[in-house]
């Protein structure tokens, strides 16, 4: 009996739809290399840089090749679908209130600095209201957010803006209180879009991520040369948004290089620290004057000695004073 006889029908296989084969690459002539005495090219095997090339939810994590126009398209993608659209110092253009973003995000992060941003600004919308208030004041509004002596270096730069407007250059903005290289550049590109290069932590771990993933020891020097090149100019603001977040991003996903920058300072651990008793101090004044030895011992005998010498730093900085034997905050 034949198969036809038989009864049964040949049917034709469909393909599966979950899964297209990719086009296949064109086929390189091996015999045109070999009269030619060239070796073929080994393919390189870009995923042992970095295991995970693409994440789940479809973004380019790992470099490819290390191009600009790969890193450019992964930052892009990543920023139109997730970026941090919505930080309310991404809705102003005023320099005075990017500055105040600026230096409030020095070492703290972007959760915690967003209902102190909005809270101070309610308080001091403007350089001249900062500028004329108490430091007394200024420094309860920025209770909470640790490293106090940015709010006074912060009202500093106001009265200088107050007395002479904001500096338009880059070596101008430096010359005000506490605003640093990056700080300086940062204000110039969110408020004015100069296609200027920064380099924060986030940005960092991008950088190495995608040009520098088996290196140690990188250089900041080394990432603003691939950074330069990436910019694309006209869109400076934005482009650094979208940098920022996907940086973020890339530490949120366990993927970090800290340890391979060369600037990379670890911080040390805050609770018994001299930063700590600075902090309850500051907090311990803001209710009013006290007397040195009930102010001493607020964190305890163990830590007199220290809370003794945290206030004589603050005074040196002049966070805090001394009146008939009683610490305040400044009038």
């Amino acid at each position: 009996m034949s198969f036809k006889q038989s009864g049964f029908t040949a049917t034709r296989k469909k393909p599966s739809r979950e899964y297209t084969s990719p086009r296949p690459a064109a086929r390189r002539d091996h015999s045109r290399l070999a009269n030619s005495g060239a070796a073929p090219k080994r393919r390189q095997n870009y995923h042992a840089a970095s295991p995970a090339r693409v994440s789940r939810d479809g973004f380019l994590r790992a470099p490819y090749k290390g191009t600009v126009a790969a890193f450019r398209r992964a930052v892009w993608v990543y920023y139109r679908k997730h970026g941090r659209h919505n930080l309310p110092w991404r809705k102003t253009t005023n320099p005075y209130r990017l500055l105040v973003s600026e230096v409030m995000l020095q070492q703290t992060q972007v959760e915690r600095v967003v209902p102190f941003y909005r809270a101070f600004l309610k308080q001091f919308p403007t350089a001249q209201a900062l500028a004329e208030a108490p430091l007394a004041r200024v420094l309860l509004a920025w209770q909470g957010l640790g490293y106090n002596r940015r709010a006074k270096m912060l009202q500093a730069a106001a009265r200088a803006i107050a007395v002479h407007g904001v500096p338009r250059s880059v070596a101008a903005l430096e010359e005000l209180s506490g605003v640093g290289p990056y700080t300086a550049r940062a204000v110039a590109a969110f408020a004015w879009n100069t296609d200027e290069v920064l380099i924060e932590t986030n940005i960092r771990t991008a950088g190495i991520h995608h040009f520098f993933p088996q290196r140690q020891d990188v250089s900041d020097t080394e990432i603003k040369a691939v950074l330069t090149r990436a910019l694309p100019p006209g869109r400076s603001r934005e482009w650094h948004w979208a940098l920022m977040d996907y940086g973020a991003y890339l530490k949120h996903s366990g993927i970090s290089y800290n340890t391979h920058s060369r600037h990379y300072t670890k911080q040390s651990k805050f609770t018994g620290s001299f930063r700590e008793a600075r902090g309850v101090v500051l907090r311990t004044l803001a209710a009013g004057p006290m007397s040195a030895q009930p102010l001493y011992f607020v964190l305890g005998k163990d830590r007199a000695i220290q809370v003794k010498s945290a206030c004589r730093a603050l005074m040196s900085e002049a966070l805090i004073k001394k009146v008939n034997r009683r610490y305040q905050l400044p009038t």
